[in-house]
């Protein structure tokens, strides 16, 4: 099986499509083009795209060939059997494009989020670093090399400085261990125990839920353009959240459409969105035009969490930056209180 593609690599693959199905182009004729226009021969794309072309050629509809080639997640694929299977294949297809797009946006937006607090980490430790073991010494060796009480109880200050200094620097070994930890665990099996903490932080938090909203506004959005009926696209929306207590709340609303709420009415129940959102929801469900409603809402989601994260991101700055000035100046303070000293008395 090939390696799966990234989002952008999705988005990408799904527009081109979906301008050559507009455009009139068979699925076999696309799939040909897309391959001579690829500069590479042996990437995952191109290993994909034989693969696809091979199983059209059999008579195979694009979901099942997409399927085959083994380089596109179970969300396109669903999509794009649906859009088939209600003939809008081509709406589908650039619907998956900018879910994609958006996917690929948000997630680069989070990793320079943790890029920026791992790298003053590393700053922090390396100037403490220096600290204890380049600058601190020095003092210790000029006032070791004095007589008198001025010389010995100029030590007790060059001691708070270390103890300082390396309380600071355990301190930020620890959380740039954990941050590894937390970016390595996301990434691996350990996604549930590193949402479980964040989850205590009120931003993250919100965070995770509104980036939960987006995912499963967007799936829902998509679905019902690709001629899902609203009972079988809220189910296949809700795992697209990837939140556990946003699912749960999901659920709940899945249970009151069960009992003949329609979604946007279960949604409102069940205070899904904000109350502003809801009423968008239930108003556009009226008027027919829920889809355009999904999609406001997605883009709304998009906007809201990236606010949100540049809001964590303008938290953690001044305070990473006050706890290295803060220990540099009071470790600073603590070596130059005896020299201060020393030149008062020599005046």
């Amino acid at each position: 099986m090939s390696r799966q593609l990234d989002s952008l690599g999705v988005s990408a693959f799904c527009e081109s499509m979906g301008m050559m199905i507009r455009s009139g182009i068979n699925t076999e004729e696309a799939l040909s083009l897309l391959l001579s226009g690829s500069k590479e021969k042996h990437g995952p794309l191109e290993q994909g795209l034989e693969l696809m072309k091979a199983h059209i050629e059999q008579g195979e509809g694009l979901s099942k060939a997409m399927e085959a080639s083994g380089i596109f997640p179970r969300y396109a694929l669903q999509m794009a059997e649906a859009g088939e299977s209600s003939g809008r294949l081509e709406d589908t297809m650039f619907r998956l494009a900018s879910y994609y797009r958006d996917q690929k946006t948000i997630s680069e937006k989070l990793r320079n989020a943790a890029a920026y607090p791992a790298a003053m980490m590393a700053l922090i430790i390396a100037v403490l670093a220096a600290m204890i073991f380049m600058v601190l010494p020095v003092f210790s060796k000029v006032y070791s090399s004095m007589t008198g009480s001025l010389a010995s109880s100029s030590y007790s200050y060059v001691r708070w400085a270390y103890v300082i200094c390396w309380v600071a620097l355990a301190v930020m070994i620890v959380l740039a261990a954990l941050l590894i930890w937390g970016l390595r665990a996301w990434n691996g099996n350990g996604k549930k125990s590193v949402e479980g903490l964040l989850r205590k932080i009120p931003v993250c938090a919100e965070i995770l839920n509104t980036m939960g909203m987006f995912r499963f506004t967007s799936a829902l959005s998509t679905f019902l353009a690709s001629g899902e009926m609203q009972d079988e696209a809220m189910k296949k929306s809700i795992p697209m959240a990837d939140y556990g207590p946003l699912e749960e709340a999901l659920n709940k609303c899945a249970d009151r459409m069960a009992e003949g709420h329609s979604i946007a009415q279960a949604a409102y129940d069940e205070e899904l969105f904000e109350p502003v959102y809801g009423r968008m929801l239930l108003a556009g469900e009226r008027s027919g035009s829920m889809e355009s409603v999904l999609e406001r809402l997605t883009a709304l989601l998009e906007e809201n969490c990236g606010s949100l994260v540049d809001r964590l991101v303008g938290t953690v700055d001044p305070l990473l930056s006050g706890i290295l000035m803060v220990t540099v100046g009071l470790s600073l303070l603590s070596v130059m209180l005896p020299l201060i000293g020393m030149m008062n008395s020599v005046v």
